[in-house]
């Protein structure tokens, strides 16, 4: 077999399969170059997902008639000032792109700059070089791309429908808009869709104007502000609430100079940072952007360009994981206000809606009889109600009851517990629902967590030693990690095939099941990685401990518990979910509950 040199427009189409591998990646390469331009409004237009045209108009400076006719001869760029691939402070540098587009589709470019009389125009039809020719544009860059991958034939029947195609290419624009939000975007489809991005101010305000049209209201109110700094590494932002967990990872927007990446390193440090706060099946979302000299990071590691290299990946890491976590622990026990209205939605009747506002409840025949005027939390007017349904504790107002500042505080004062698992407190501006399980279980495990890196779990130990059972498997993985289980105070030891004996257990559990704690662990070591991190796996036993050790659902508080259990979740970290990741309280606001009743 002969080697041989293979043709230009056989290494340019080899280079388009790379580089653009579908109409996203082409607008993403057309979008970039009009950032580059220095553009303040970019518009694209697509037809039939970007198959039969893409078309990106720009207001950046333009290219005279030389630069246009240089732009298409492949690894020709006016990005790099000198050869140094490690000081690349533009989205695109390689020079790749608009010659392995012309070489698979038809390719137009309209461009004037200011320094030109007229604008120029340019065509590359598959690979086949036109001439300059004079054009009529006031100024910037257009460039059309039509019938993409019509020289490869092969490569359409790789593409998905119109419909993922043309959503693809507006996840790209999202997602650049969203790096660059004092520039104005617009995606437009054919079939008359279109989608505006608004060009907004400098700073965190303009920053979360633009969160909020690209990831939605939602988002920027559930958003936590960061801005800090580590040497000479900079990251800012908008950090989702864990309570604001999505499905998918759709909603996770990161950023290294301006470049959205798609990172493992910086996706690690963000499970990692939200570790205990979320389920696994969830996803943070946020919206974080890395700052940090271009000589520190390499971005010439993907031919697309979404994956980067750090110089320093451990301090890459370990500031955003420090950072994420001290701004969710401050943010406690701030629940997301998502949870509120489907609290508010599960409370609406499915039947008749309610009545509307001006309605004389007066006139009601299920009008309550006439009774003096209520004392205390309005027990009176509520007494039709009692027969056997009254709440498992209460806390009248009058009774011992909470200073009034209380009610200013995040949850307020307890004012009821409801089927022994619930507390209502009462705020200055509506009520909170609290599982008290759950936020419990999130105090135990946030106090074993503290206790372990002061000066370790103290232990008390079993008057009579606890056998417990197992299938011989679960009880030799239990033996292999009785070093960590007794790092957070509980001490098991073999005692025959299959069974072990429970001598120590964690203080702080006080009473505990301790049978019903080895089982439970036993189960949970099966689906722990034992080549994990060893802090991963510490953190899950201290996990199963806390649910073991916290108040159960059931037990009936006093009002002094309830009240004592309110003041300490605001204290603690992290207190807005549970070990879990499920939410600990519901916030409603007085006028959600208005509205619910129909006085608003």
């Amino acid at each position: 077999m002969v080697v041989r040199q293979l043709p230009e427009g056989v290494v340019n189409r080899i280079a388009a399969g790379e580089v653009i591998e579908r109409p996203a990646a082409a607008v993403k390469e057309l979008v970039e170059n009009a950032l580059d331009a220095g553009a303040s409004r970019i518009d694209v237009l697509i037809e039939a997902g970007g198959r039969r045209l893409i078309r990106v108009a720009d207001d950046g400076s333009g290219m005279s008639r030389d630069d246009l006719a240089l732009c298409v001869e492949r690894h020709a760029t006016s990005k790099l000032d000198d050869e140094d691939l490690l000081d690349i402070r533009t989205l695109g540098f390689r020079g790749e792109a608009l010659p392995s587009i012309g070489a698979v589709s038809r390719l137009t470019l309209t461009t004037r700059h200011a320094a030109e009389a007229h604008a120029w125009s340019l065509t590359v039809d598959a690979g086949r070089k036109g001439e300059c020719r004079p054009a009529a544009l006031a100024a910037g860059t257009r460039v059309e791309i039509a019938d993409l991958f019509a020289a490869t034939p092969a490569r359409l029947k790789f593409l998905k429908s119109d419909r993922a195609e043309a959503a693809a290419v507006a996840e790209v624009v999202k997602r650049l808009a969203l790096a660059h939000p004092t520039v104005a975007f617009s995606v437009a489809d054919a079939d008359g869709s279109t989608r505006h991005f608004p060009a907004q101010a400098f700073g965190e305000a303009g920053l979360l104007a633009r969160i909020a049209d690209v990831a939605g209201r939602d988002f920027a109110e559930n958003a936590l502000p960061i801005d800090v700094w580590r040497g000479a590494v900079r990251l800012f932002g908008f950090a989702g609430l864990p309570t604001f967990g999505k499905a998918t990872a759709a909603s996770q927007f990161l950023f290294v100079n301006g470049r959205p990446i798609r990172d493992r390193l910086v996706l690690g440090a963000l499970r990692g940072a939200y570790a205990d706060t979320m389920p696994r099946d969830r996803h943070p979302a946020v919206a974080l952007f890395l700052e940090l000299d271009p000589h520190e990071v390499d971005v010439n590691v993907h031919p697309a360009k979404t994956e980067v290299r750090f110089r320093d990946a451990a301090l890459v890491r370990g500031l955003i994981v420090a950072a994420v976590r001290e701004v969710i622990a401050a943010a406690s026990p701030t629940t997301a206000t998502t949870i509120g209205a489907a609290t508010l939605a599960a409370f609406r009747p499915a039947g008749p809606s309610v009545p509307a506002r001006g309605w004389d409840w007066r006139a009601s025949p299920s009008r309550p009889f006439p009774s003096p005027a209520p004392q205390g939390f309005g027990e009176t007017a509520q007494a039709g109600f009692a027969l056997d349904l009254a709440p498992s504790a209460d806390a009248r107002a009058g009774e011992g009851a909470p200073p009034d500042d209380d009610l200013d505080r995040p949850l307020g004062v307890a004012r009821a517990q409801v089927h022994g698992t619930y507390i209502l407190a009462q705020t200055r501006g509506g009520l909170v629902i609290v599982d008290q399980h759950a936020a419990h279980e999130r105090l135990v495990y946030e106090r074993l967590k503290r206790q372990m890196a002061e000066s370790g779990i103290a232990r008390q130990a079993v008057l009579i030693p606890v056998v417990v059972e197992l299938d011989p498997a679960d009880a030799a993985r239990l033996l292999e990690r009785a070093a960590d289980l007794a790092a957070f105070g509980l001490v098991v030891e073999g005692f025959g095939p299959g069974a072990v004996v429970v001598r120590e257990t964690p203080a702080m559990l006080g009473e505990v099941d301790a049978e019903a704690l080895t089982r439970d662990i036993a189960e949970h070591l099966a689906e722990w990685d034992s080549t994990g991190p060893l802090e991963q796996r510490l953190m899950a036993v201290a996990a199963t401990m806390a649910c073991h050790g916290s108040v159960r659902a059931g037990r009936l508080l006093r009002p002094a518990e309830m009240n004592a259990l309110l003041r300490e979740m605001e204290a603690t970290p992290g207190s807005a979910q549970c070990n879990h990741g499920r939410p600990t309280s519901v916030s409603l606001s007085l006028a959600d509950v208005e509205r619910l009743f129909g006085r608003r």
